[in-house]
């Protein structure tokens, strides 16, 4: 997924994403464990995908920081 679609979505759906992700590439080492992964690649891109997720979050707890200080 691009970051820009990833930053179009609100937290509750990043932290959906985010879940979802981790789930599908815990089940793909659970595979790669058993002798039977058929989408290797997948493995980089979902890592991938958890590390913008998890950017953007950070991201936005920077700016709610900034904002926050900025009306103090």
């Amino acid at each position: 997924m691009k970051a820009k679609e990833l930053r179009d979505l609100n937290l509750g759906e990043l932290a959906e994403k985010e879940k979802s992700s981790k789930k599908e590439l815990y089940d793909l080492n659970y595979q790669r464990k058993l002798g039977r992964v058929e989408k290797s690649d997948r493995f980089g891109k979902l890592k991938k995908d958890i590390a913008k997720i998890l950017t953007i979050v950070r991201e936005r707890e920077l700016e709610n920081e900034r904002s926050a200080q900025a009306s103090k």
